[in-house]
């Protein structure tokens, strides 16, 4: 307890009490320094309990002090803690006393720029974003693990919701301070969703969570497409044909690694870009994944594009695969390009290429070879292999 009081003479003393009432002017012990805890339309004030012993409560202005709280004190307490509610989004001044059964009071203390969150922060949260190269890998023992970004906030938990391999609905939790998680049983295609929880500053004492979950991106399998069902029957106009004695099914005749004369497809001798088509034997809707593999020796393919199409009727273009509009012929036939491959080896060895995830309808293959190894107008096969994702 503070006590301001006069010194000298006693006339002197009395006529300063004059002025105060006839009593000496008493101060309370003052708050220590406030720790502010931003909330959701709320705020949390915090500071250490003073030792004057006479003090019975606090008193907290706002508002240009039209408001007011009243923090009652019952007994020895080493922290005094407020929750103001009903707030607007806000930032707000506070003015903090102390306050003695009496009604004497501390000297003030100001508590400026306490920022109170809501509605317009919430409304701008994004859950936390995945990693777009490398979202998820699919692991031998059937679990899935699923790679995120680093939050750019301060974040508290992102919330995964997906199907285990028995078909249950399950939910895993992914720290801030981690990338990735990994689900132990994953059904495969099934929806993976999140949703992330956020405080606006460190010490808020409301979380916020936003509105909605997000989709991940879809998981599939890759089931390769039945080779036996392949057909050389649906060859077009001004495509290269299977010559020296070799022959276009020797491209899905399931042979591994690359092939030697005469076990491979030889085409006749046509200027690059030449194109070739073949039958799938069925529709496939969403195919995934190429895997070409080369002749053992030379004139193999190094830059090749995969077109698709469902039903061949009427897709044959006119333009020699040389010309500069044969692309947008092909397109306006209903022809769709699913992969550009561009091999930097000699070619021979197999290769995998994921197909854009545009997924559409697809039973016949185009390939237009634009270059080989060799700058040959002869392209050189051992195998192809697809794959379509589910």
């Amino acid at each position: 307890m503070i006590a301001l009081s006069g010194c000298g003479k006693n006339n002197q003393q009395t006529d300063f009490k004059k002025y105060l009432g006839d009593h000496e002017l008493v101060y309370t012990g003052a708050v220590g320094k406030v720790i502010v805890q931003p909330g959701n339309l709320e705020i949390g004030l915090k500071w250490k309990s003073s030792t004057d012993p006479s003090i019975t409560k606090y008193i907290i202005y706002y508002n240009n002090k039209s408001d007011s709280a009243i923090i009652n004190i019952n007994g020895p307490t080493d922290t005094v803690r407020a929750v103001i509610k009903g707030l607007s989004e806000y930032t707000y001044s506070f003015t903090i006393y102390s306050s003695d059964a009496k009604g004497n009071r501390s000297v003030p203390v100001e508590v400026n720029n306490a920022k109170v969150y809501g509605p317009i922060y919430a409304s701008n949260l994004l859950n936390r974003g995945y990693d777009a190269l490398n979202p998820y890998t699919l692991n031998d023992d059937g679990s899935l693990t699923l790679n995120f970004i680093a939050p750019d906030t301060i974040n508290i938990k992102t919330v995964i919701k997906y199907t285990n391999a028995k078909g249950e609905s399950a939910e895993a939790e992914l720290l801030p301070k981690v990338n990735s998680i990994t689900l132990p049983s994953y059904k495969l295609a099934s929806p993976i969703t999140y949703q992330s929880s956020f405080i606006p500053e460190r010490g808020a004492i409301d979380v916020f969570t936003v509105s909605k979950f997000d989709s991940f991106p879809r998981i599939y399998s890759y089931v390769q497409c039945d080779k036996s069902l392949f057909k050389d029957d649906a060859s077009l106009p001004n495509d290269v044909y299977a010559d020296y004695g070799t022959s276009l099914s020797k491209l899905w005749d399931g042979s591994v690694g690359p092939q030697a004369y005469p076990n491979i497809f030889h085409t006749n001798d046509m200027q690059l870009p030449h194109t070739f088509t073949f039958d799938m034997g069925k529709i496939y809707d969403n195919l995934g994944r190429i895997e070409e593999t080369g002749r053992s020796s030379d004139h193999n393919p190094v830059d090749f594009e995969v077109w698709g199409i469902a039903d061949i009727a009427n897709a044959a273009t006119k333009l020699k695969s040389t010309d500069a509009g044969w692309s947008a012929e092909m397109a306006s036939k209903g022809w769709t390009m699913l992969k550009e491959c561009i091999r930097t080896d000699d070619g021979k060895q197999a290769v995998r290429f994921d197909i854009t995830n545009n997924p559409v309808n697809v039973r016949y293959i185009r390939i237009r070879v634009i270059k080989t190894i060799d700058n040959s107008n002869l392209s050189n096969w051992s195998e192809l292999t697809f794959w379509n994702k589910q």
